[in-house]
């Protein structure tokens, strides 16, 4: 494949073929088989577990950028295999393919706001990636087939929303921050809007659970919140919170079903286990503020918190080891913002800074594209 003139070839080791076609594991579009949604993907993940039960050592790396004007938050998987950087503040897109080139395209829509235009994206089930309006005040979203294009949002607000995440039912749930309303995004593209129990109350990207719940990630709030497989609100009480530097930003599911949220100015890991049961562990590492920002799951079973202005990598153990390691690249004011699981099994920091960076997981059974495609992994 030969790169144009705005694009970097990065180069992938252990490639494998996608052999799932499209969207991968998606929605069936009924809430009663939220069971058999979440067997399959377990089975997919303890599988390569188990089998990288072995292999420890991250190999970390770096990679030029084709446009390093604009900051990006969060990355989504497309159906053809590239990762899709979602812009916060520039106008270019950027998207690193199956193959590692890097390249650009143009947007329609590229305002930059006193917050932020975009943050995170998320995967529908006909295989549009849509941008997660933060200060936005239209849609965004990219088909299949590449083709860039707007639509109407029912509730916009400066700083709105942080991150979004699919539910089993094909709805895109917007999660909110300083927004009045929850919003949402119909499999067949309806945007509608419902109650939310705390408004306004700072939360920073979601989490699907085995049970079909979403979780709200804590940022500034001093309540958990979800919302069940029927579309029901409610609260729930946190253990920690951090109301002055901001407790959490983004969230990762592990193997056996437990949410982990991610610090950012925390200092305590907090975990919300299957049965709903909220507690708290030590991290090796944190800083004041703005240590981590979102997070991913290896084929190992390791979460992988993604440093924003974090010195150290950080991840934690299929048994809930916590540990450190050495970064190709760093910067206090912000290095990275998400991350997404490429199934080769290579882990893409997705650049708040001038550089892109892989974690190498050198996996022994890297996962299928259905599997990384999955609502499960594929948000912020």
């Amino acid at each position: 494949m030969s790169a144009s003139a705005n694009t970097h070839y990065i180069g992938y080791n252990n490639r494998i073929d996608f052999y799932e076609t499209a969207h991968g594991v998606i929605p069936k579009g009924d809430a009663n088989t939220v069971e058999d949604d979440w067997k399959g993907f377990s089975l997919n993940i303890n599988r390569s577990v188990k089998a990288g039960k072995t292999f420890t050592n991250e190999i970390t790396s770096t990679y030029n950028l084709a446009y390093t004007a604009g900051i990006y938050s969060g990355g989504v998987l497309s159906p053809s295999g590239d990762i899709h950087f979602v812009f916060s503040k520039g106008n270019r897109g950027q998207k690193v393919s199956a193959d590692g080139i890097v390249s650009t395209y143009s947007l329609v829509y590229t305002v930059n706001f006193t917050y932020y235009t975009y943050w995170g994206g998320v995967l529908a089930p006909n295989g549009d990636i849509h941008f997660i309006p933060n200060s936005a005040r239209v849609g965004q979203k990219i088909s299949a087939n590449n083709v860039v294009s707007t639509y109407s949002l029912i509730s916009t607000a400066d700083n709105a929303y942080y991150g979004g995440v699919l539910s089993l039912s094909g709805e895109i749930h917007m999660i909110p921050y300083f927004a009045a309303v929850g919003q949402k995004i119909a499999a067949n593209g309806a945007v509608s809007t419902y109650t939310i129990t705390n408004p306004s109350d700072l939360y920073n990207g979601g989490v699907l659970s085995p049970s079909g719940e979403i979780h709200m990630v804590p940022a500034y709030s001093s309540v958990g919140q979800k919302i069940a497989a029927n579309n029901y609100v409610s609260t729930y009480t946190l253990p920690y919170i951090n109301l002055t530097n901001g407790a959490y930003n983004g969230g990762v599911l592990a193997p056996n079903g437990d949410i982990h949220f991610v610090p950012y100015g925390a200092n305590r890991g907090t975990k919300v286990a299957a049965n709903n049961y909220v507690s708290t562990y030590s991290l090796v590492y944190t800083t004041s503020i703005g240590a981590y920002m979102g997070g991913v799951l290896a084929p190992n079973g390791d979460i992988h918190f993604v440093p924003n202005s974090a010195a150290v990598g950080q991840k934690v153990s299929v048994n809930g080891v916590v540990s450190t390691y050495s970064l190709a690249f760093t910067s206090s004011s912000g290095a990275y913002c998400g991350g997404v699981l490429a199934p080769n099994g290579d882990i893409h920091f997705i650049a708040w800074d001038t550089r892109g960076q892989i974690i190498d997981t050198n996996s022994a059974r890297p996962l299928d594209f259905g599997t990384c495609a999955s609502p499960y992994l594929n948000k912020y």
